[in-house]
């Protein structure tokens, strides 16, 4: 990422939910409302124009996007089982006691805008890089901010999250708290992933992660097929390179060093849309 331009990757994600939104069997996927709100998020923050929101929002744009499939199969349309998942995942936890969410590199995700009202005696953060927070914050203001959602503009490259949040005064260490880390890992450094890990496990006494990854190939690079090298040379040349994979079979070990441990016993926990694999994870006790 540019540092002082919105992330591209964000944008793009975005875009893709209201060009999802014209597939009637990808509506019942998506969780509910997320199309229409995206659609105003991106218009009153200044992210897109009306234009390319419109054009997003055209049936004929999904054959644009399903054209450029191949690069990465299944991809566009697991971005609608993605975001379900994450919701999925927040959903249930504040049904097991969660009262506090963070979603780290929350991007122009309407998710905590639109749980907050729904859940008000939950306190909902969203952290992400100031470039894109800024916007993010623009776009809330106009639709109308919530109580009970934090927006943090920070580049966790440049301060840890530990830090960050012990000078947030609506933070609670004894909280029970569930963190998001959507389509996030991969554009970090294995050192980076390592410690973000580490530090969730230390600012909440009681929490569970729920995360996105990309599988390992056998040189330990991110692998998603036979189109791999491509797909890296264009990220690169976007400015937004993928870095951090895993092998499934060594993630339970890995969460284990960082202070946590697998759970697949948790729904749709141990999933697998497009080229991304969903885990979630506990605090060890």
């Amino acid at each position: 990422m540019y540092d002082k331009k919105p992330s591209s990757t964000a944008y793009k994600v975005a875009l893709n939910i209201l060009v999802l939104g014209s597939i009637p069997e990808m509506t019942e996927v998506l969780p509910s409302g997320i199309v229409e709100r995206t659609e105003e998020l991106l218009l009153v923050s200044g992210a897109a124009s009306e234009r390319m929101v419109r054009w997003s929002r055209s049936p004929r744009m999904v054959r644009v996007y399903e054209a450029f499939d191949w690069m990465m199969p299944g991809q566009f349309r697991a971005f609608a089982h993605r975001k379900a998942f994450c919701e999925r995942q927040v959903r249930g936890s504040i049904t097991a006691g969660a009262s506090q969410i963070l979603v780290l590199g929350a991007g122009y995700d309407t998710m905590g805008w639109r749980l907050a009202s729904e859940f008000p005696h939950v306190n909902f953060f969203e952290i992400d890089h100031p470039a894109t927070a800024a916007l993010k914050a623009k776009g809330i203001e106009s639709m109308g901010p919530k109580p009970n959602l934090y927006l943090i503009d920070e580049d966790l490259g440049k301060h840890k999250l530990v830090d960050v949040l012990s000078k947030n005064e609506n933070w609670r260490q004894n909280a029970v708290t569930t963190f998001i880390a959507e389509g996030l890992l991969q554009y970090m450094q294995p050192q980076a992933v390592q410690d973000l890990f580490a530090q969730c496990a230390s600012i909440a006494d009681q929490s569970r992660i729920a995360f996105t990854y990309i599988p390992s190939g056998k040189d330990g690079r991110p692998d998603i097929g036979p189109r791999t090298g491509l797909v890296m040379w264009f990220l690169k040349l976007g400015g937004e390179p993928w870095f951090w994979s895993i092998r499934h079979e060594e993630l339970d070990q890995f969460l284990k060093s960082v202070g946590w441990r697998e759970a697949p016993e948790l729904e749709g926990a141990t999933e697998k849309h497009g080229v991304e694999l969903y885990a979630v994870a506990t605090k060890l006790r």
